[in-house]
């Protein structure tokens, strides 16, 4: 199993989004380093949910349910989409800032390349994060 972290703008989707509508299909990502990690995802691996904007924090948590599949909205091959399963909403976001301030995870792509809107989370990353959200 794996765990990723997605981002996401709250004022097009949001954790509360995820939360009411229970599965979603994950789209809209084109950049070509966010979509090699999407065709990684597999069924069954966690993800953390992002809020970019103003809140700038981890807000929930979510789980994959279905394998990467071609885009039905598109008509290139090389955009896929996922289904994600709202897991919960965090007890306390946590912040970018926060994540920075630590300097546990300097190499982290959440913290050095902040466009990337799909990224990979280790065990250690996953840990912290759930540690500091209460």
């Amino acid at each position: 199993m794996n765990r990723w972290l997605l981002k996401t703008e709250p004022g097009e989707y949001s954790i509360k989004d995820l939360e009411k509508d229970a599965v979603t299909v994950w789209d809209g990502v084109k950049a070509p380093a966010a979509l090699k990690n999407m065709r990684s995802m597999k069924t069954g691996d966690e993800v953390l949910i992002y809020h970019t904007g103003k809140e700038k924090a981890v807000v929930g948590m979510g789980s994959v349910v279905t394998d990467p599949y071609p885009d039905p909205e598109q008509d290139d091959e090389r955009y896929v989409v996922v289904k994600i399963a709202f897991g919960k909403t965090l007890q306390r976001p946590v912040s970018l800032a926060v994540i920075k301030k630590s300097k546990l995870f300097p190499d982290w792509e959440l913290v050095n390349q902040p466009r990337l809107s799909v990224v990979p989370v280790s065990v250690e990353q996953w840990d912290k994060i759930i540690e500091w959200s209460g």
